[in-house]
């Protein structure tokens, strides 16, 4: 198991139609506590999501660059106060811990 190293994050699987956007949350020396809501992409769904982010006070979120799906989501997204890290998918498809496809 990998040692947790931030208090509030978000990873997002961003889909042509959809975002899926899962938060963890909680004290580093604890199991976080897992929130998972599903967004449209369109900007007002995608606007939503940035509130909901601020709401929850992630600090990072992270996506992968599959397609070109993720470059919409970015855009909305980047102007919140949280860190953006995108993800190369082919990079991280094999790390500890990622469920295999």
């Amino acid at each position: 198991m990998m040692e947790a190293i931030l208090e509030r994050c978000a990873g997002l699987d961003v889909h042509q139609e959809t975002v899926v956007a899962c938060v963890l949350s909680g004290p580093l020396d604890r199991a976080p506590r897992m929130e998972i809501r599903t967004f449209g992409t369109m900007t007002e769904d995608l606007l939503e999501l940035g509130e909901w982010l601020t709401i929850m006070e992630c600090s990072h979120v992270a996506m992968e660059s599959t397609g070109i799906y993720w470059k919409p989501v970015w855009n909305v997204l980047e102007a919140l106060d949280v860190e953006l890290i995108l993800a190369n998918a082919h990079h991280v498809k094999n790390l500890p811990g990622r469920k295999k496809t």
